[in-house]
């Protein structure tokens, strides 16, 4: 169980959830020491309604002018819990789907020294995955591989999961203004969180979908979700395996990275010349062919485990 001696602010950021914010405040912990509702300039001004309607002292109102996307309301929210003096800060949304009472599943592994970082993961129970659209189901899959490469968090899953819980001492050291606003916001923040080395652990939780309207366009974000982590991937090679480190595994995606791709073209350019010439490859252009194409996967697939063996497991203290 958590410990009363943590100060635990809890974010929601408010964007067309007028209709279900009122509900998750009113099942909000007795546990929890501030809530920061962030009206992300919200249509429905459902900042005014909370403002109104809301008799619970924990809960402070925060305004945008301009709408920032769900990430730039949650950094409103960090901001202002660093501010205050909170110890640890979770975001659920407002729209129901994420349940108050599972707040303690989700600040306790933090409590316990197990990790720094908690996320949610609906992908657990497997009944619960049953009342999962197909198409989300896939859509989930395929941007947690992605999530997976780019963050180098090889044991976690659901990535755009937005029920998260931080301990402050790593938010003090995130870089908020380089975090995505947008929809990325979960995804981003797990590949600046293993540039600290910072420990996460996913935590169960029931999947509720209800007749809310999701803001989220598929159509919308892939684009920008592929170069996210295709960006994100990049720098994390650079800052892990050749800025602070230069190690084996280094050298193994190096030599993959030549390897492969030399195999590949050279193999090609000859198929293409022994076809035009109508005679086949000697068995020497195979095999120089086949040959860097063999021991380039190899180092890569070698690189690929030393990787996944690399995920953080022990917390670090931040000065």
């Amino acid at each position: 169980m958590s410990s009363a001696k943590e100060k635990i602010a809890v974010i929601v950021p408010c964007y067309r959830v007028k209709d279900q914010v009122m509900d998750v405040l009113s099942a909000m912990p007795e546990n929890v020491w501030r809530v920061y509702c962030v009206d992300d300039a919200c249509p429905d001004e459902s900042g005014k309604l909370i403002e109104k309607e809301s008799k619970d002292s924990r809960v402070k109102t925060l305004f945008h002018e301009t709408n920032q996307g769900v990430g730039g309301a949650v950094i409103t929210g960090y901001k202002q819990a660093l501010k205050d003096g909170a110890d640890i800060v979770v975001k659920i949304d407002g729209d129901g789907q994420m349940d108050p009472t599972l707040i303690d599943a989700f600040i306790d592994p933090i409590i316990s020294g197990e990790c720094d970082y908690t996320k949610g993961n609906r992908f657990y129970n497997v009944e619960d995955v049953k009342t999962m659209p197909a198409l989300r189901l896939l859509g989930n899959a395929m941007l947690s591989f992605m999530t997976k490469l780019s963050s180098g968090y090889w044991n976690v899953f659901d990535p755009t999961n937005g029920y998260t819980a931080l301990r402050v001492d790593v938010l003090k050291v995130l870089p908020l203004e380089k975090l995505s606003r947008r929809y990325f916001f979960e995804s981003d923040i797990l590949f600046r969180l293993n540039v600290l080395r910072a420990v996460v652990r996913d935590v169960p939780m029931r999947a509720v979908y209800a007749e809310e309207e999701s803001n989220l366009q598929i159509s919308r974000i892939l684009l920008p979700f592929l170069g996210g982590h295709m960006r994100n991937f990049g720098k994390r090679i650079f800052y892990n395996y050749f800025l602070r480190d230069f190690s084996v595994a280094s050298i193994e995606l190096l030599m993959g990275a030549i390897l492969l791709p030399f195999g590949l073209i050279f193999g090609a350019v000859q198929w293409s010349h022994a076809a035009d010439l109508g005679i086949p490859a000697s068995a020497g252009t195979v095999m120089l062919s086949a040959l860097p194409v063999i021991v380039g996967v190899q180092f890569l697939l070698s690189f690929l485990h030393y990787d996944i063996g690399s995920v953080p497991q022990n917390r670090l203290k931040y000065a």
